[in-house]
Order: structure tokens, then C-alpha cells, then sequence
């Protein structure tokens, strides 16, 4: 069983992928970067802005499968710059509870739309 998430509560999709997928175990989350979903316009300049907007997006497709942070078991972080580690991370600390998901973080290149940050997360029934 595949069933395919949508919310108004996070961006639109910008290419040929799906904000979720649920598994009928497992919610697969799309990588969020710091678009506002009304606007789809890029927020914010700096990491700790983006992080916000970013972890907002995630709460967002979580919600709609009435899930919270607290479900989510995984993230990835991209980071364009990891010398932003620590500022992305005081953002991130606010939002995901303990006990924390497991999680890799990683420098890339680049990021959609010239975004600072993504994270994707995969969350799983309390």
C-alpha cells in the first residue's frame, strides 16, 4: 500500500515527487527546504531563518498525517556551508524532541532555488 501525501501546510512540490509517501508503516518525507507554501518564494537569508521555515514545512507534512515531530525516527540535513552546523542546529533543537531521531548531516554544493538548508525526515506511529 502506497498513499501519497499532500498538504497546503508546506510547499508544493517543485518537480516530479511527492511532499510524502506513506507505507501503512512509515511516512517517507520529501526533503524540505525554506519555501513559503503560500508564496513559494524563498525565506529568509540566513541558516537560523531557513531552518525555521524549514522545520515549519516539515511539521506541516507531518500534520497531515497527525503526526508530530516526536514520530519522526530519521533526518538528513544538507547543509551548504557546515561551518552553519551550529546555528542550524539551535533551530533544529527546538523543534525535535527528546528522546532525538537519528541523523547524518552532510555539505553539499548547492540546494534548490539557492536555499541554505534541506532536511528530509522519515517518521513512524507512536
Amino acid at each position: 500500500m502506497k498513499e501519497i501525501i499532500q498538504t497546503t501546510q508546506a510547499p508544493a512540490a517543485v518537480g516530479p515527487y511527492s511532499q510524502a509517501v506513506w507505507t501503512g508503516s512509515v511516512l517517507f518525507c520529501a526533503g524540505q527546504i525554506p519555501l513559503d507554501p503560500a508564496t513559494g518564494e524563498l525565506v529568509g537569508s540566513s541558516v537560523t531563518e531557513q531552518t525555521e521555515r524549514v522545520c515549519q514545512n516539515i511539521e506541516g507534512v507531518l500534520a497531515a498525517k497527525n503526526f508530530t515531530f516526536a514520530n519522526v525516527v530519521k533526518t538528513t540535513v544538507f547543509l551548504i556551508d557546515l561551518a552553519e552546523f551550529g546555528e542550524m542546529n539551535a533551530v533544529y533543537a527546538k523543534f525535535f524532541p527528546e528522546p532525538y531521531p537519528a541523523r547524518s548531516t552532510f555539505q553539499v554544493a548547492g540546494l534548490p532555488k539557492g536555499a541554505r538548508v534541506e532536511i528530509e525526515v522519515i517518521a513512524v506511529p507512536l
